[in-house]
């Protein structure tokens, strides 16, 4: 039997294994849930099964699927090794990567990511350009660093842009606070509290920016440089907070606050890779940018994925 398996129908069976859902996965390998379904059915036509059960949440694959899933685990990590080799063949290894950040929680995945980095380049010096970056973009234009990682995207000449994720922005508070009885909060929630951010600029902060600003909103101030002090702060009662669902799940659990959705569509933040456009042939730094997007799916909880922007 001549086999009709093709790579991107491997892809698409890991896709719906990690995220559990025909849309989800459709979102994760960008294409429509309408062109992913015909894939999937391509191949129950093709072996005259199902691949999986359609009533179950999570998806629940069958035998004839686990197989093909086993497949995809064994083939997909052997073609993106050889791909690698081949680029560094033709390429060459050598080369330098300073990033540079601008959001206090990107380390909760950027440190495992440049981890997974290194052994597959070994000869590209990787470095994070020391302390929080007001203007990561502007150390790009003066080569003081070689890729950026941003919360929003704003083209300028000599910049282009990666996608890398969206991500929830949950409000936080104290187990025993007023606001912990409410599933959602909105704009008005916060007029009486005080507010307990890093300290940033108020364009960097999506809560602010989003939500907060448009409704005339102006709490009390308070600020923070570590996560850990504001789930502290927020726990004895001194404000709320917004943080990103993963940066707070692990302290949900332990109950030291709790978490509620922002705004009736919840609030989304994005994170993008910016580097300049001379550098936009480089295989490592591309590279780089999906293994942060591969890493982080795998070990965050709440992602979304991220289209390129226009």
């Amino acid at each position: 039997m001549e086999s009709i398996i093709e790579l991107r129908h491997l892809r698409t069976l890991l896709a719906l294994e990690e995220t559990g859902s025909v849309s989800m996965a459709a979102k994760r390998v960008f294409l429509t849930q309408s062109a992913l379904s015909h894939q999937i059915r391509v191949l129950e036509q093709f072996y005259g099964t199902p691949l999986f059960e359609r009533k179950s949440n999570p998806i629940h694959f069958t035998p004839v699927g686990m197989r093909l899933l086993q497949l995809a685990r064994e083939i997909t990590p052997l073609v993106k090794v050889a791909e690698l080799d081949m680029v560094q063949i033709i390429e060459g290894e050598a080369g330098e990567l300073r990033v540079a950040v601008e959001c206090h929680t990107c380390f909760d995945w950027l440190m495992p990511a440049m981890d997974a980095f290194r052994p597959l380049w070994p000869k590209v010096e990787l470095d994070i350009v020391s302390g929080f970056q007001a203007d990561p973009v502007g150390l790009l234009l003066t080569h003081r660093a070689d890729l950026a990682i941003v919360s929003e995207y704003a083209p300028q000449p000599g910049i282009i842009f990666q996608p890398l994720f969206a991500y929830e922005m949950v409000g936080i508070c104290a187990q025993d606070h007023p606001l912990a009885a409410k599933s959602v909060w909105q704009a008005q929630d916060f007029v009486d509290e005080t507010l307990i951010t890093y300290p940033v600029p108020d364009d960097m902060l999506d809560l602010l920016r989003k939500v907060l600003k448009p409704a005339g909103v102006q709490p009390a101030r308070r600020n923070s440089e570590l996560t850990i002090a504001i789930i502290q702060l927020v726990s004895s009662r001194r404000g709320i907070a917004a943080l990103p669902y993963w940066t707070v799940m692990p302290y949900l659990e332990k109950g030291y606050v709790v978490a509620r959705q922002i705004g009736d569509i919840p609030l989304q933040s994005e994170l993008y890779a910016a580097m300049r456009e001379s550098d936009g042939d480089k295989s490592y730094l591309d590279n780089f940018c999906q293994i942060v997007r591969e890493r982080s799916f795998a070990d965050l909880p709440g992602l979304s994925p991220l289209s390129t922007p226009d």
